[in-house]
């Protein structure tokens, strides 16, 4: 692999923005310093007036390959997260076939190995009939497990509240759940199907998947883990009234419940329905802007303690359907740290503490070997961003297969200039290098 030497950039990783100078050897950091004398074997690249991030690593995308690769592919959306500074994804198991087995597991997994340009991982599926599968899942080279404590995208809901108590009280892994309470639900669609037979606007979506239907579910999970003590992790918190089962003042690593915040909870609210109507259409819904406040409130508290996106991307034709056939999720992996970084500039997040979301804490919460951090001996995954040059997404620079975005025309003041995967320089100016792929994440449990 190539030697190289970032120069004169400002690091900002562990709670502190320096200047400093970073060789990367072997795929991995191999110094430091305020200042690094270049040697014959090092490909130097200066950096003068750009950030070095901790490359983003993404605990939820949907990226639907086996089986809906007319959506989606792993090789196109890891391109995509690249793109965007996020150089590890873990996967979530609804595709088709479901990953319900280790057998399927295994066939993402060398899907990934041939075609991913991002390090990646997958979660394993439980589903109500398939506990002792579930079991067999080795916890040093498999994410976690996801439970969907109420229906979304595709047919994974585990309502069986026996098999939800033997899982919480067996596993020895992360648990990640999708929590909406489905009978609460399905009791809001009937209703408001009654009132919208044919066509129904899309502001419907967050009365239908409302603050009742999250708070009973978190609840509920919250409640399973402390009797069981299970290592829980619960996925896209989207209401101010959730917030309140987590704790605070308490490091990630020495937490047995930890939280997600998604970028569109962060980013939209309700009233970009108007707007954008079934775009951003998704599971758990996007609600009115109290909910966005209090989870943007609640990343400074740490109660919430990792941002993901949860991309999920569908065709357009698909989006184009009317809301009661168009299916719930949008495409984001390629925008998350401009996002933020945008943010940043409203003073919702500093610069070290987007760092601390999306890395750092991401590598505590699932306890990943040797990422996550900018430090000696970690394998260099490290977004650098331009803070000076302004980046506008159009449909000829989105990278999702699907070929749309619900940013596209929005203009951000920075952009991505180059993104390292295990010391492989990945993207860089737009292009990507396709000749060697990202790692399969590790972890010490």
């Amino acid at each position: 692999m190539a030697q190289y030497l970032l120069q004169n950039a400002q690091i900002v990783n562990e709670g502190k923005i320096s200047s400093g100078d970073i060789r990367i050897k072997h795929g991995r950091i191999d110094q430091i310093a305020s200042q690094i004398s270049a040697t014959p074997a090092d490909t130097v690249i200066d950096l003068t007036g750009k950030y070095i991030f901790p490359g983003m690593i993404d605990d939820q995308v949907h990226f639907r390959e086996p089986g809906l690769t007319h959506k989606a592919t792993i090789a196109s959306e890891a391109r995509a997260a690249v793109a965007g500074g996020v150089t590890s994804f873990m996967e979530m198991p609804n595709t088709v076939p479901n990953a319900l087995t280790q057998e399927l597991l295994a066939d993402k997994y060398h899907i990934a190995h041939e075609n991913s340009l991002a390090n990646y991982s997958f979660f394993m599926g439980a589903a109500n009939d398939n506990l002792e599968e579930v079991l067999r899942t080795n916890k040093q080279n498999v994410c976690g497990v996801k439970v969907f404590m109420g229906s979304s995208t595709g047919n994974m809901l585990v309502d069986n509240m026996k098999t939800l108590e033997t899982l919480f009280a067996s596993s020895e892994m992360l648990i990640a759940t999708h929590c909406e309470d489905e009978s609460t639900v399905r009791a809001r669609l009937e209703l408001f199907r009654s009132r919208y037979p044919e066509d129904a606007p899309s502001f419907i979506h967050p009365l239908i998947r409302n603050e009742e239907a999250c708070y009973l579910s978190s609840s509920m999970a919250v409640d399973l883990a402390k009797k069981s003590n299970t290592r829980l992790h619960i996925l896209h918190i989207s209401t101010a009234e959730e917030i309140a089962l987590f704790e605070t003042g308490k490091a990630v690593k020495d937490k047995r419940i930890t939280s997600e915040a998604c970028v569109h909870h962060l980013w939209f609210d309700a009233s970009d329905y108007e707007t954008l109507g079934d775009l951003i259409k998704c599971n758990p819904a996007i609600k009115e802007v109290r909910h966005r406040q209090a989870i943007r409130a609640a990343l400074q508290s740490g109660a919430i303690d990792v941002i993901a996106t949860d991309h999920a991307p569908h065709t357009w034709e698909e989006k184009q359907q009317g809301y009661w056939k168009s299916p719930s999720g949008l495409p984001l992996v390629q925008h998350p740290l401009l996002m933020l970084l945008e943010m940043s500039t409203e003073g919702v997040l500093s610069l070290e503490q987007i760092a601390e979301k999306t890395a750092h804490h991401v590598a505590e919460c699932f306890q990943i070997t040797e990422r996550g951090y900018i430090r000696e001996g970690y394998w260099a995954d490290l977004a650098i961003v331009d803070m000076q040059t302004p980046y506008t997404v159009s449909k000829s620079n989105i990278e999702y297969q699907c070929g749309w975005s619900p940013l596209e025309g929005h203009i951000f003041p920075h952009s991505i200039s180059h993104t390292f995967v295990s010391g492989h320089i990945a993207y860089q100016a737009g292009k990507f290098d396709l000749s060697k792929k990202g790692e399969r994440l590790l972890f010490t449990r």
